[in-house]
């Protein structure tokens, strides 16, 4: 599954490589808009005449996917990275199966720390009790639950709560690496 996705992940980074080179800042509104500049992707390119990415760039997708990129200030991932720094040694990896078979393993297991950042606790197991375990006379019953002592925790965990800003969560934001211009890639 991952690789798969890391197979994905390295085709779009080549195929939008240098996207953010066409993102256009309007400040007019109230709150800013961005707008991605088609014609220039497309032409520093030599790919004007191509069905294939005008349609891609066209749809909604995109779109959103402009809209949720474009922030030049915002966490950034493993995408920002490929598309930054990576397509020069993904085109290179072109004629070479073993180093690119390397680099998708690679990003693959990155994908999969990414969603697992404590594997050893995501995957612990709890063992089988022992046959026979639940005949053991020296086993001690569970302790009886304070009701008081419980409705004393939740009105001083609310009481805590209300006082405090409301939590969010800490995604580290920062400028997004621009990458090469698009005019500086070699036409597909």
């Amino acid at each position: 599954d991952k690789e798969v996705r890391a197979i994905f992940l390295r085709l779009f980074a080549q195929l939008f490589q240098g996207y953010r080179s066409c993102l256009q800042l309007i400040r007019i509104h109230a709150e800013p808009v961005i707008h991605f500049h088609k014609a220039a992707f497309l032409g520093q390119r030599g790919l004007i005449e191509n069905d294939f990415l005008t349609k891609v760039l066209n749809g909604m997708a995109f779109a959103g996917f402009v809209s949720e990129r474009g922030p030049p200030f915002r966490a950034c991932d493993l995408f920002d990275e490929l598309v930054a720094f990576e397509v020069e040694r993904i085109k290179a990896e072109e004629g070479n199966p073993p180093k690119m078979i390397k680099h998708v393993r690679e990003l693959a297991e990155q994908l999969f720390k990414n969603e697992n950042p404590n594997p050893h606790i995501a995957f612990q197991k709890v063992p089988r009790p022992t046959e026979g375990s639940h005949l053991r006379v020296h086993i001690l019953p569970f302790p009886r639950i304070n009701e008081c002592r419980v409705q004393e925790l939740l009105q001083e965990g609310l009481a805590r709560s209300q006082g405090a800003p409301p939590t969010t969560r800490g995604d580290k934001k920062c400028v997004v690496p621009a990458g090469p211009p698009v005019g500086t890639f070699p036409h597909l």
